[in-house]
């Protein structure tokens, strides 16, 4: 079973982001069955994956065409903010340009 809080708050100086958004029940964690769904309520959606290192970004590449969603990939070999298990990140793509241009101010 994945401690998700604990991953979320080894990553919070690096994404403080996720660690409000994980604290408000505002990411939702599911088992990635081919599919994926709107987002909804949710800021993001983290689906796990039982795929390699390849064919994980090779799936998140062709998810993160889209305009609506950004897709991201982590993995427990990806360094030090590694996610612990293998998973695609769906979040809101004006969301996360936002919260970036923020933080160039």
């Amino acid at each position: 079973m994945t401690d998700w809080h604990n991953y979320f708050e080894h990553i919070r100086s690096q994404c403080p982001w996720s660690w409000s958004a994980w604290q408000r029940n505002k990411i939702d964690i599911q088992s990635w069955n081919g599919t994926w769904w709107d987002l909804g309520d949710f800021e993001a959606r983290i689906y796990t994956v039982n795929l390699n290192r390849r064919r994980l970004k090779k799936l998140c590449a062709r998810l993160d065409e889209s305009d609506e969603y950004e897709w991201l990939w982590s993995e427990p070999r990806y360094g030090k903010w590694a996610s612990p298990q293998a998973i695609l990140i769906q979040q809101d793509r004006k969301t996360l340009d936002n919260i970036r241009k923020s933080l160039e101010k």
